[in-house]
């Protein structure tokens, strides 16, 4: 896990930090809870039933972001050098096209995980990620 800059919930890159915990999932307020009232890692609030629905794909994901990443720095750096106009909007066509995939695996992985769990409860959980997947491919679709 790396160490927040000064608490303030960045790393030493300045990036907003994402903590993980022994048993791999992300922390969050009811997992600190959980732990901090003597919780174990086989109490903690994000066991298999929690996990996010990307966590099998987690290492393609991040990978992906990386490449993108180094493709913004790529397009950056071809504007401090004055590249061609025409030369930078295709790279950001190709950043964008890059995103949009990994936000298709996402929802893909979304709606195989979380949304037919949810599903299987039933109930205000079932309509609660219903709307929230709607509202997710709506703002994918206008983007």
């Amino acid at each position: 896990m790396s160490k927040d800059n000064e608490g303030n919930g960045r790393n030493s890159a300045g990036n907003p930090s994402i903590a993980t915990c022994a048993c791999g999932g992300s922390r969050n307020e009811a997992h600190d809870e959980s732990q901090s009232q003597g919780g174990t890692h086989d109490e903690c609030a994000h066991d298999e039933r929690t996990h996010n629905g990307y966590l099998e794909d987690q290492k393609k994901v991040i990978t992906r972001l990386s490449r993108i990443e180094g493709q913004i720095r790529g397009i950056k750096q071809m504007a401090q050098n004055g590249e061609y106009c025409i030369d930078i909007l295709t790279q950001i066509s190709a950043a964008n096209s890059a995103l949009k995939s990994v936000a298709l695996l996402l929802l893909d992985d979304h709606l195989n995980h979380c949304i037919r769990q949810a599903a299987a409860e039933g109930g205000d959980v079932a309509d609660e990620k219903l709307d929230e997947a709607s509202a997710a491919i709506a703002r994918l679709v206008r983007s």
